[in-house]
């Protein structure tokens, strides 16, 4: 589900916008001004929230881009999985899941018992941080 949908000259660096179908967080972006008979240009890069991926994008300042509905949530670390994975429960919910951490540093971290921070972006969970 899509929060909003804001214009490219509206990004903000740290602001999530969906690029080429993929939830992305901007680092930078560049607006230039607009021209006698032309509209703003901006240059954005951003960084994927779930793979990591680099994109960068020139396009018009009025192009709309879709903002990803990004819930964060607490969960305990019931079990670690091989290949980047955990078995996690949900604490408001207590629902068990099977979710992967992008993240190496967080994801040698884990421990069984301990409490993590896992997102909801789109339908896709990853865990974020350790709490």
């Amino acid at each position: 589900m899509v929060l909003k949908i804001i214009n490219a000259t509206e990004a903000k660096t740290g602001t999530n916008i969906i690029i080429e179908g993929v939830p992305c967080m901007v680092r930078k972006i560049d607006i230039s001004k607009t021209g006698k008979h032309g509209s703003s240009k901006c240059r954005i890069e951003a960084i994927g929230i779930i793979n990591g991926q680099k994109k960068i994008i020139a396009t018009p300042g009025h192009e709309r881009f879709e903002v990803p509905m990004v819930e964060k949530r607490k969960a305990q670390v019931l079990s670690i999985l091989g290949e980047g994975k955990a078995s996690i429960m949900d604490l408001e919910n207590f629902e068990t899941i099977e979710i992967f951490c992008p993240d190496e540093e967080v994801r040698n971290s884990l421990e069984e018992g301990g409490n993590v921070e896992y997102w909801n972006i789109e339908g896709e969970k990853i865990i974020k941080r350790k709490l």
